[in-house]
């Protein structure tokens, strides 16, 4: 572990470690997988245009996320079922995100509860939601995590139905039988149906989460819970104008890890033309693809405020628990931290747009001397 130096690397690891079934589970995303690979490449068509001779000798990564101070514009995504890599599961996580000083997003599916994760500490924690057919229960599990102090919700808008993902139908994907839905748990919606020949959470998503979700439960949400509301999963600038006028707090743009559906263009990609459309309303964020410093350097310069990581989270933990996943955030604050020297940013409001040039930038004409 200590000869660890990139954040790509605990996936070699994970996937030695893990069982096929959750291994595929977490590192596959939807039909060809496509949108998988360009979430990554993406970002090796962006290019840098660094400034030279600033005294960067004091760099100041923090920054404030709905009005919360945070140590770096690197936050944890949520990511379902964290059990399944490890015994300590979203507690580790919650603990390794709060040592970090950022912010962790519990998923609704998480192997631990709200009440768990907030027994765990200090530290300021998002929900990420599911919108279930039966709404008092919905309606419960908002007010659970408002009560056990977590800060915003994060709604999923973006699964009416499961992509299809191939390896989680071979491999028939159930929860192992130890673990369980804990947000669900005496609801009678906490296990996966594991007699089925499709993916068990296929399956599950089908009878009981809500495909008639829409704008106006954006709205409805809003008179269930005072918390901020993000809208995670919107990849255009037409959607980002409804979510501003349904009164988000702020939009996550993100094809959920490319697993729902897939052709759809990488985040980095979408991501200008939703900040744009946002014109500085609210916060945008982005997720999918994050795995170097310099991937967050570019998130931003493209008008992002922050970033969320998934799978690197998963990967480290499954490979070392908590200790993992504090690596990866440290080795992503190092890189970022560098990035910006290098470029000759000092602060993030001094990373702009002109740090970086994209395919579809015109051709800069070189001024004349």
């Amino acid at each position: 572990m200590d000869l660890i130096t990139n954040v790509c690397e605990y996936e070699a690891i994970a996937k030695q470690i893990l069982p096929k079934m959750v291994y595929d589970y977490y590192a596959s995303g939807a039909e060809d997988q496509w949108t998988l690979k360009e979430n990554r490449n993406a970002f090796s068509r962006i290019l840098f245009r660094p400034r030279i001779l600033v005294d960067v000798s004091r760099i100041d990564l923090t920054t404030t996320v709905l009005g919360f101070k945070i140590s770096m514009p690197i936050m944890i995504a949520p990511t379902a079922m964290q059990k399944m890599a490890h015994p300590e599961g979203e507690y580790a996580t919650a603990r390794a995100a709060s040592a970090a000083g950022t912010i962790m997003t519990l998923s609704s599916w998480g192997t631990s509860s709200v009440e768990e994760v907030a027994s765990t500490g200090p530290g300021i924690r998002f929900f990420q939601l599911y919108v279930i057919k039966n709404r008092n229960v919905v309606t419960q599990l908002v007010r659970r995590a408002e009560k056990a102090g977590f800060k915003a919700i994060a709604l999923t808008v973006d699964t009416p139905l499961l992509g299809r993902r191939e390896a989680d139908i071979k491999n028939r994907f159930t929860l192992p039988s130890h673990l369980v839905l804990k947000n669900f748990e005496g609801l009678d919606l906490g296990k996966l149906d594991d007699k089925t020949n499709d993916s068990g959470l296929a399956t599950y998503v089908a009878s009981e989460i809500d495909r008639s979700l829409n704008w106006k439960d954006v709205k409805w949400l809003q008179t269930i819970t005072s918390l901020p509301i993000l809208v995670k999963g919107v990849l255009t600038a037409e959607d980002t104008k409804m979510a501003i006028e349904a009164g988000a707090a702020g939009i996550i743009v993100s094809n959920h890890g490319a697993r729902q559906l897939d052709y759809v263009p990488a985040t980095i990609m979408a991501l200008e033309e939703v900040v744009k459309a946002a014109q500085g309303k609210i916060p945008v964020f982005l997720d999918g693809g994050i795995r170097r410093g310099t991937d967050v350097f570019k998130a931003l310069a493209l008008g992002a405020s922050g970033v969320f990581i998934g799978r690197p989270v998963l990967f480290s933990l499954a490979a070392n628990g908590e200790a993992g996943v504090r690596k990866v955030l440290q080795i992503l604050h190092d890189e970022f931290e560098l990035a910006m020297a290098l470029c000759g940013c000092r602060s993030l409001k001094e990373i702009t747009r002109d740090h970086v040039v994209t395919e579809w930038d015109r051709p800069r004409i070189a001024p004349r001397l």
